[in-house]
Parts: structure tokens; sequence; C-alpha cells
């Protein structure tokens, strides 16, 4: 039951459709790409399988392959966007895939520091994991003020990148940063818990419980 001190919701987790990048394996964060045809067609097989719960609130990212997917899954929803939500910049790296980059030798080191280093001329792990837990207060502090006492809709989406999602739910759902790694259109679902002092000091007395992944039922 909903109450002042204690407030839970299911939050669903969505990484969004393929983009052109995507399909060639390349890193591609600060890009900015529509989502391919075949990503398009994915999502729309996917919702013809019912994978997505529908909800009552939709947040998300502010670059066009999240809203495309949002607006695709959730058309009726004017989405909520979280401008903290942007993939990592992969600095050097953007726009390459692993074949281009085997010569170089700061990608070994990336590698060998399993993703722990900074990219080259871009965002650290630690930054880009610090930026995407604020977006995440920001939308805790917008389902209060829509919900007044309560806490609004019982079911909230999110759409949003891969490393987004692998940032927030290895804070608060536990295990590694790579634990939470989901092909475009999966993701996962889980009831996020939190009491009245969490939102007031911040977010440390959130919990996501329940976790669940969404996937198609054929891979």
């Amino acid at each position: 039951m909903r109450n002042r001190t204690e407030n839970q919701i299911k939050l669903v987790w969505i990484r969004h459709g393929a983009t052109p990048s995507n399909l060639e394996h390349r890193y591609v964060g600060r890009t900015e790409e529509s989502l391919s045809r075949e990503g398009v067609r994915a999502l729309r097989e996917y919702q013809r399988e019912a994978l997505y719960p529908k909800a009552g609130l939709v947040f998300s990212s502010p670059m066009k392959r999240c809203l495309e997917t949002a607006g695709i899954l959730y058309p009726k929803s004017a989405p909520v966007i979280i401008p903290e939500w942007k993939e990592m910049d992969f600095g050097a790296f953007e726009g390459k895939n692993y074949r281009e980059l085997q010569q170089d030798g700061r990608y070994q080191e990336w590698i060998d520091s399993y993703g722990t280093l900074p990219f080259p001329e871009g965002e650290s792990r630690e930054t880009f994991a610090g930026r995407c837990e604020l977006g995440f207060q920001k939308m805790l502090a917008f389902l209060r003020r829509s919900g007044g006492d309560g806490i609004g809709p019982d079911t909230v989406c999110a759409v949003v990148h891969g490393g987004t999602m692998m940032a927030l739910l290895s804070r608060y759902g536990g295990g590694d940063y790579f634990d939470y790694q989901v092909s475009n259109g999966e993701g996962y679902q889980c009831l996020l818990q939190w009491s009245e002092s969490g939102v007031s000091e911040g977010v440390q007395n959130l919990r996501m419980t329940d976790l669940r992944k969404i996937r198609r039922q054929f891979s």
C-alpha cells in the first residue's frame, strides 16, 4: 500500500531500438542517429509479442534514437525528457568498431581495465554513472511532484541507452555493471521502492527489487 513514508512503483527499463551503427557494432554515444529500418521492424515485432508492459508515464533520454523508440512503443504518451540520460561519450572511439580499433593501443588498455579506464578524449564510467544518477533523482522528484501525497502511476517506463541502464541497475539492483547488458529493444522490469527520507536526503534509500529481464521469446 502507498503511504507517506514508503512508496513503490513498477519501473520498466527499455534499451532503444537498433540504429545503423548498432548493427555494425560501432561505439555510438554522442552521435545522433535515427533508428534503422531493421530496428523499427524489430520493435514492432516485439510489440506484437506483448513484450512491453503498459505504462502510465514514460521517461526518456533526449537523444533521437530513444525518443523514436518511445514514440513507437508508447505513441499516446509524451515522454518526460531526462537530459542527464544521454549515452556515454566514447571520445576517440566514437563511431568505430572493434575491428577498426584493434591496432589502437589505447583500446587494448581500456579492454584490459575491464572498461574502468576513461575513454580517451571521452568520459569515465564514474563520471557517466554520476550524471545518470542525477537524472534518476530528477525522475523521482518528478514522480513525487506529479503524484502529490501518492506516487502517480503504478507503472513507469524509461527508454534509455544500454550504458544508462547498466549504470543505474548495477547501482540500485546489485551486481556488476556488465551484468545488465541487453540487446536493442530489450530491458528489465523491477519494483522500485523508496522512503520519504530518501527523497529529502537524496536517493540512498532507493531499492530495485524483483528484477526481471525483458527479452523476446525467440532470440
